[in-house]
């Protein structure tokens, strides 16, 4: 386990600056860059417009003028030396020392994106997989095709739809919105075991809109593999020889038709980031989401960059976590390399 660990572990720091750098390259391909709509919101708000000259000393100011690959290193060499993400592009001023540090952007998202990713998950898998046993042991009955129905029903519905729809619901028939993940209350209120509960029952609802078409897939998932199981010869023995049917699922089959669903744990957590971003703008969520989208259209690289690298860190923690988990459901599964 140790070395398989420690191999995944080097592997996962090759893997993270390839995409490091490829993110980096990506966002810098279309024209022009932040100091173009720098430019362009100075002429906005103030009528006025910045002389090339003073473009020209912006961007030796903020770095803009070094290659692509100078401005890469410097960024990538501060965040392994000194766990510094740079600065962001949001503050208006010729002065680096006005532009807000990625770290104080960065540090309340990070910890509600996987709070309600974990959340989401755990909604998902709860629902998925007691309703995807019923579904296959009751194959062709009334539940199978309701949840069936509901479950392509999940999959067609788009989750910003259902967040609007969901909005409309609360505030029109029980006046409570749903926007956000704290009550005004507690928005800006210090950690407690209050604002924890009030975050918990802000996450319900957002929970839901994620995890409606997840939970729709794994259903369908969940119900073609333990059919698949309930027809192979060691089920049909274990029957033969008495054993309670419950019992019979629950140890066998099910250990081996929920391989899917820990599997895609690394996959799971960053398209729930990725994934929720329009429907973290609709409900108002103060995740990584809105903020990756607002750094892409304005071209903000350290900070755009900086949220891609923690999406590939969540993709190769998730697939390390899913595979350690494979072992311990499935004893079938080795961690250990093919022998020689």
């Amino acid at each position: 386990m140790a070395a398989y660990i420690a191999r995944r572990t080097l592997l996962a720091v090759l893997t993270l600056f390839t995409v490091s750098f490829l993110s980096w390259l990506i966002i810098q391909l279309p024209e022009g860059d932040y100091i173009d709509m720098y430019v362009n919101q100075i002429e906005r708000n103030r009528g006025t417009t910045l002389t090339i000259q003073e473009q020209a000393e912006v961007r030796v100011e903020w770095g803009l003028n070094q290659p692509m690959l100078k401005q890469y290193w410097d960024w990538l060499s501060g965040i392994i030396l000194h766990a510094d993400f740079g600065r962001s592009y949001s503050g208006f001023g010729k002065d680096s020392s006005a532009r807000t540090p990625n770290k104080d952007l960065l540090k309340d998202r990070i910890p509600l994106t996987i709070a309600l990713t974990g959340f989401t998950i755990l909604v998902t898998w709860t629902l998925a997989i007691p309703i995807g046993i019923y579904s296959a042991v009751r194959q062709h009955s009334i539940g199978d095709y309701t949840f069936t129905f509901l479950g392509f029903t999940g999959l067609a519905v788009p989750d910003f739809l259902l967040g609007l729809v969901l909005m409309y619901v609360f505030l029109a028939y029980f006046h409570q919105s749903v926007g956000g993940l704290f009550s005004g209350d507690y928005q800006f209120a210090p950690w407690s075991f209050a604002k924890v509960v009030d975050l918990l029952q802000h996450m319900i609802i957002p929970a839901i809109v994620l995890g409606t078409a997840g939970t729709a897939g794994l259903i369908r998932i969940m119900r073609n593999n333990l059919l698949d199981e309930l027809e192979k010869p060691y089920v049909i023995t274990a029957r033969a020889k008495g054993q309670v049917e419950w019992k019979l699922i629950a140890k066998y089959p099910v250990r081996v038709a929920i391989n899917p669903f820990i599997s895609g744990i690394g996959g799971m957590l960053p398209a729930l980031v990725g994934g929720s971003v329009i429907v973290s703008v609709v409900l108002s969520l103060p995740t990584l989401g809105p903020l990756l989208l607002t750094a892409l259209r304005f071209q903000d690289l350290p900070l755009a960059g900086a949220i891609l690298l923690l999406l590939a860190v969540l993709t190769v923690v998730g697939t390390l976590i899913s595979d350690i988990m494979l072992v311990v459901v499935d004893p079938r599964i080795k961690l250990t390399g093919p022998s020689r």
